[in-house]
């Protein structure tokens, strides 16, 4: 069942000390200029927690590369945040000499371009912040100087196939917008975690969710969208069989990439198949109507998998016991005369 998006808000420590997931500043460092002697050893975080989605119509190929522009709109179900999530914590200081990064306590490097456009948008937009009881003051044009250090945490395999980057994304850029005081809506912040990983946009919101595609070249227009809320469907159980905790053995990003180059059937799917599967799906989720959403749900998983077949080189994204899962789930629906369940693999 599904619960709300879950995220931290602002939340400056009491203590000098960082938080125990972030290393301590290091001893000897020079200070900002906007920092004073006393300031040197304050640090601000924050914290927040963000589930993964499912998508039930489909997100693959991009129409531009840099900017992560979909062929195609999409639709998702928010998980529940107790069961599939990334717990992200960020913090400042003028005692970080570097941005840094750490995920399931290893450190990782924040120099890729997804990364930094994240953190750029965020500084972008960052207000003033004051806390007056710790005596400190962070004028908006002072983000642009200060580091962070973020932890996160993923409680489930990353890149599995459980849209690990959608859920740390989103938390990355919601729990930044928090530390950072920006004042922008969940759409404008859905349109920024786009740019760390497409589907990231979508976990910005519980509920089922839409991601618009978008026509400007800009992205502007090309963000995520609350179709019903968690409570709208609260009957409605999900199942999460990991068949295999290993790394795909292609990655999204790649694999993206080959099947715009090479499918004629993804350009169908895009431009013919995609628009009317949308239409029934909303109506299908606004009705609580299953055996509509669960024909549309099967039916957009088969395509998927024949659209990465349809791929050159052919990509393989299910293995034998996905099968097994396939054919045992199919009889059960055939003996029962409805829909009892459905799969998006």
């Amino acid at each position: 069942k599904k619960k709300p998006l879950a995220l931290g808000g602002y939340f400056p420590r009491e203590s000098r000390s960082p938080p125990s997931s972030l290393p301590p500043p290091p001893r000897n460092s020079r200070l900002n200029s906007m920092a004073t002697e006393a300031q040197a050893q304050w640090v601000l975080t924050a914290t927040g927690r963000s589930p993964t989605n499912i998508a039930v119509i489909k997100y693959w190929g991009k129409r531009d590369e840099a900017l992560i522009l979909p062929v195609n709109d999409s639709i998702s179900v928010t998980l529940d945040p107790d069961h599939l999530s990334a717990t992200t914590t960020v913090a400042a200081s003028p005692a970080f000499p570097s941005d840094r990064m750490w995920l399931n306590g290893k450190e990782i490097a924040l120099s890729g371009g997804r990364f930094q456009s994240c953190l750029r948008e965020i500084r972008k937009r960052a207000r003033d912040v004051e806390d007056e009881k710790r005596g400190i003051k962070i004028k908006k044009e002072d983000w642009e100087k200060l580091h962070v250090h973020i932890a996160s945490y993923n409680n489930f395999p990353t890149a599995a196939g459980l849209a690990s980057s959608a859920a740390g994304f989103a938390c990355l850029v919601f729990t930044l917008g928090k530390l950072m005081n920006v004042n922008e809506d969940y759409g404008e912040l859905s349109s920024i975690a786009r740019q760390g990983s497409g589907s990231a946009c979508r976990s910005i919101y519980g509920g089922f969710v839409k991601w618009c595609m978008g026509k400007s070249d800009d992205g502007s227009d090309s963000m995520a969208v609350q179709l019903v809320d968690e409570s709208h469907w609260d009957d409605l159980v999900i199942i999460i069989a990991v068949v295999s905790s290993k790394q795909k053995e292609t990655s999204s990003t790649s694999g993206m990439r080959d099947t715009v180059e090479t499918s004629p059937l993804l350009q169908y799917r895009a431009q013919t198949v995609v628009p009317g599967r949308i239409l029934k799906m909303e109506e299908a989720i606004k009705n609580r109507d299953f055996e509509s959403f669960a024909r549309l749900t099967c039916a957009d998983s088969n395509q998927f998998h024949a659209v990465c077949l349809d791929t050159s080189p052919p990509i393989f994204y299910m293995n034998d016991t996905s099968h097994r899962i396939i054919s045992l789930v199919e009889k059960w629906n055939h003996s029962e005369g409805t829909p009892q369940g459905c799969l998006h693999i």
